[in-house]
């Protein structure tokens, strides 16, 4: 085990162990935790740092190598801090435990996406030992609240510290998982992301006494089927241009390329795939609306005149919160006119550029790994905080690298999901990446 792999390691178990969980409130998240762990790991010769703090405990860190020429390209590193709420109950292993098992790193944040938080450290911290003096300038951001929109973390910093964080390009969370081809592995790299919308529908009734519910208006039976329409929506298949390159990047054969280009055979041909690609298949190419938490009812001998529901709707490239509306009313049909329907929060689906810079220099650097290897653009169907650089004039990508371990399918049931983990191998791999495309990148 090289000497990287071990540092990267065991930062990775610094980082779990901080319990960083971010649940929504400003009052979670304690960021300033691993600011601390990260400080103190990159204090030294080489680096500049600075920390922001837009609320109590809500740390973000930037380091920096300057770069000698201003003219040249700059590259950002940006991995989050916080992770999101576990059941430890679910898990084989203390989600903050950060044990190392059988080659692998268990604790909530080991996918998502602490380990290429520490693998970028790690690699920036090499650097700055090892005397590197590149053209452009590489920094380091460790950014708070990636899991709650950004609020705290990245946009604070974009709006108001914008010229500690600005870059040409940055690289986040979170691409680059072996994918077998019959032509050697892809490693997708996330050009893009959708969009979020997140909205309430309040559904209304009338009280009255539960031990006589004939006839009744009862607001939680109507938001039940409410729940229910939503889940049983079907929006058209949409075929976006990243969706199509990355079909063609894969170089599948065309019996099973062909069905999964067309909006009239698509749902017939993810279900042969296995569950947890055809899930990401399928939320590549569709609006979707998951129905995730509910408030309603008083007293249990009371029927409820109010009940609460939050949707987790993510929108497809060109896609604006009126079409959203227009989709949610659609699926409501006549109860549309009998809920009421608050938007909570909205950012659209952001993408960059496929041909770049980054993307040659990512497309020349993985191969020094994986030989048989091409990279292919994907959309991310979550949100990153890639989108408010892409806002500020960069090219964003997500990525890292993993081992042939660590299956597409494994990693998609992972994140947010139980017993997250990661192997050591991917870490290293990861480290070492980054280092080789900081020489490529910025000379």
């Amino acid at each position: 085990m090289s000497d990287l792999t071990a540092d990267v390691t065991d930062l990775l178990q610094h980082l779990i162990r901080n319990r960083c969980v971010n649940d929504g409130s400003i009052e979670s998240g304690h960021e300033a935790r691993s600011v601390d762990t990260l400080r103190q790991y990159l204090d030294g010769p080489g680096l500049e740092l600075e920390t922001y703090a837009p609320s109590t405990g809500r740390e973000s860190l930037v380091a920096r190598i300057e770069g000698t020429d201003p003219t040249a390209p700059s590259l950002l590193l940006m991995g989050h801090t916080d992770v999101v709420p576990v059941n430890a109950d679910r898990w084989r292993h203390d989600p903050f435990g950060a044990e190392v098992i059988d080659g692998e790193v268990w604790g909530r944040g080991a996918v998502d996406m602490l380990n290429l938080t520490a693998s970028m450290a790690t690699a920036v911290r090499d650097l700055a030992r090892g005397g590197f003096r590149p053209r452009g300038t590489l920094t380091y951001l460790a950014v708070a609240d990636e899991e709650a929109l950004g609020t705290w973390g990245a946009q604070h910093l974009v709006d108001h510290e914008a010229d500690s964080v600005r870059a040409d390009y940055v690289i986040t969370e979170s691409g680059g998982i072996p994918i077998p081809s019959t032509d050697g592995v892809k490693l997708p790299v996330m050009v893009g992301e959708k969009g979020c919308y997140w909205c309430k529908v309040i559904v209304g009734g009338t009280p009255g006494h539960g031990s006589q519910p004939w006839r009744s208006d009862n607001a939680l039976v109507k938001a039940a089927e409410v729940v229910r329409r939503i889940a049983a929506y079907r929006p058209q298949t949409q075929i976006n241009e990243i969706w199509r390159r990355f079909l063609e990047g894969m170089e599948l054969p065309d019996e099973m390329v062909r069905p999964l280009l067309s909006p009239d055979s698509f749902i017939d041909a993810i279900d042969t795939l296995p569950l947890g690609m055809a899930r990401q298949f399928h939320a590549c190419t569709h609006t979707t609306f998951s129905p995730n938490i509910a408030h309603g009812g008083s007293k249990i001998n009371t029927i409820p005149d109010t009940v609460e529901l939050q949707i987790d709707i993510r929108t497809l490239p060109g896609q604006t919160a009126g079409d959203v509306d227009a989709q949610l009313r659609e699926a409501l049909g006549d109860l549309a006119d009998e809920v009421v329907i608050e938007a909570a929060a909205y950012d659209a689906s952001s993408a960059s550029p496929i041909d770049s810079p980054l993307w040659d220099c990512l497309a020349r650097t993985t191969k020094r790994f994986y030989a048989d290897s091409a990279t292919v653009p994907m959309l991310i169907v979550g949100a990153t905080d890639a989108r408010f650089f892409r806002r500020m004039g960069a090219t964003a990508y997500g990525f890292g690298l993993f081992s042939r371990n660590l299956t597409f399918e494994d990693f998609s049931t992972m994140f947010h999901g139980d017993d997250e983990r990661v192997d050591q191998e991917s870490l290293r791999l990861s480290a070492e990446l980054w280092g080789a495309v900081a020489h490529d990148l910025l000379g």
